[in-house]
């Protein structure tokens, strides 16, 4: 478990330590995550090109060039165990903070997060190495997201065979084209063994066929039990995949539901704003 300070808080492990409600009524499942009302922020230094003031922010604990950025505004959801959350919405509007923020990475400035089970993210390029061969980039991703070395042995081919790369795996990194990396970093996400797997701009990649490869993997591994957060630009990718939707714009939630409603209320957001910025 861990804990942010003041009001919010970040906490992990058994649910019976968080929920005791839960225990109560053992028939009913907690969710994986709840999200309470989250707020959070970036600090953002203002370079100042006065010497004066850079020597008086050098002596001071407190740096008055700076600025609080909000990213994420009171956003609530709950995620059950076993269903796969995507999270859409521009560029800007939350999505990777929030990702941050469910991992415990970075502390909200409001609310609390709980999150039942042991958690991995992957991200492109996450533990990869632009010197180290396919195989190698497998075996340093999965240790990074911690697979231990027995069971990376027993999965590579079969990372190696889903993404279409078995004959590219002794081939350094550098001479992957980007669809060939976003294969393989899709199908080492796919493949690791958390109970809650995030995925940040993973399936954006590969053709028609191989976002079907995914899905149908994906729901393998929601039939298991898994739960799986997946942030994606990929509208096609999210309504196949997801089981529901949230729809995040300027850090807050514009909409949050059934995935075919969600994605088609986005879409139509999307037209409008680039109808009134062609008449600018």
């Amino acid at each position: 478990m861990a804990a942010t300070s003041g009001a919010a808080r970040h906490e992990y492990g058994d649910a019976s330590g968080l929920a005791p409600a839960a225990t109560a009524a053992a028939a009913v499942q907690p969710p994986s995550i709840e999200a309470d009302h989250i707020s959070a922020s970036y600090h953002v230094k203002i370079d100042n090109d006065n010497l004066r003031d850079d020597l008086r922010r050098l002596f001071r604990r407190a740096d008055s060039g700076g600025r609080l950025i909000p990213a994420l505004r009171d956003v609530s959801f709950d995620v059950q165990k076993g269903s796969v959350l995507a999270v859409i919405g521009r560029n800007g509007a939350g999505k990777s903070t929030l990702c941050r923020v469910i991992l415990g990475t970075l502390p909200p400035d409001e609310g609390r997060v709980v999150v039942r089970g042991r958690m991995n993210m992957l991200a492109p390029g996450l533990g990869f190495s632009e010197a180290l061969t396919g195989r190698e980039n497998i075996t340093l991703g999965g240790l990074a997201n911690g697979l231990s070395p027995a069971r990376l042995a027993e999965i590579t081919e079969e990372i190696g065979e889903f993404s279409q790369l078995s004959s590219y795996l002794d081939l350094p990194m550098r001479s992957y084209s980007s669809g060939m990396r976003m294969r393989l970093s899709s199908s080492i996400a796919v493949f690791l063994d958390p109970e809650i797997l995030l995925i940040d701009e993973a399936l954006t990649g590969g053709d028609a066929a191989f976002t079907e490869h995914i899905a149908e993997r994906t729901a393998q591994l929601t039939g298991e039990g898994r739960t799986i957060v997946i942030v994606s630009h990929g509208l096609q990718s999210v309504k196949s995949m997801a089981t529901e939707v949230l729809w995040l714009h300027q850090g807050r939630v514009a909409e949050f539901g059934d995935p075919d409603d969600v994605v088609a209320k986005y879409m139509r957001y999307c037209r409008i704003e680039s109808l009134n910025l062609s008449d600018v």
